[in-house]
């Protein structure tokens, strides 16, 4: 194999992409698995940046053109090209080894997906079901209803009413109240929502999407949810 067919394989795998097929002798094929147990370790959204491959590029080109004639080694020396690809991979496995260790030595630091839109459902054959009487409800205050085709909290704040789903968007635990907290805790995965939906604490890798709102009206004394007519 040729210099820059093993550098192509090394910083391809470092990017991701998909590399040719060849036969590498036993110093290639080391550099190589370096390469795959680093690709390995990649943590998502914490890999090296594009500049920084950028400049490993640059900085393996400069110093393979140093060395553009051939000159005989000792046996037990290692060739200029295996020390300079073996620096570069190096050099991309420790700034990878530092993500790691600060995700390992930080257990509560975890990657935070792009936040999704809350959604409201709208069901297409639903019908509007009391939850409770208005009195119940004060200013501030929030409660829980089920009306067996699905369940979830509603909340009243500065006179607004507000109701989401009671199912957690992770894996489907059913959510419980905390009211001194006003907080909606999922006792699965010690994740907990907003009043409002919206996620608060976690211990994912990704943070759950938010809660669902229901549609939520108060007729004649009575606050009413929009649910569907069967289980979902």
């Amino acid at each position: 194999m040729s210099d820059r067919t093993v550098r192509r394989f090394v910083e391809g795998l470092l990017r991701g992409q998909s590399t040719e097929r060849a036969r590498p002798d036993d110093v290639e094929a080391e550099q190589m698995k370096t390469a795959i147990e680093l690709r390995a370790a990649r943590l998502g959204s914490d890999s090296p940046s594009e500049d920084f491959v950028t400049d490993l590029h640059r900085r393996l080109a400069a110093e393979m053109s140093d060395d553009a004639t051939p000159v005989d080694h000792p046996r037990w020396a290692p060739r200029r090209r295996q020390v300079v690809i073996g620096g570069s991979v190096a050099a991309a496995s420790a700034a990878a080894g530092l993500v790691v260790g600060r995700n390992l030595l930080a257990p509560n630091v975890v990657q935070q997906a792009s936040p999704s839109a809350q959604e409201e459902l709208e069901p297409n054959a639903g019908t509007w079901r009391a939850i409770g009487a208005s009195a119940d409800l004060p200013d501030g205050g929030a409660m829980a209803f089920d009306v067996g085709s699905v369940n979830g909290f509603v909340h009243r704040t500065d006179a607004q009413l507000e109701a989401v789903s009671g199912v957690c968007t992770h894996q489907g635990c059913k959510l419980w109240l905390d009211a001194p907290e006003s907080r909606l805790r999922c006792p699965c995965h010690s994740t907990s929502f907003s009043l409002e939906g919206e996620t608060v604490t976690h211990q994912l890798p990704v943070a759950p999407a938010p809660l669902p709102k229901f549609q939520v009206r108060e007729t004649k004394g009575v606050i009413e949810v929009f649910a569907p007519t069967k289980s979902v």
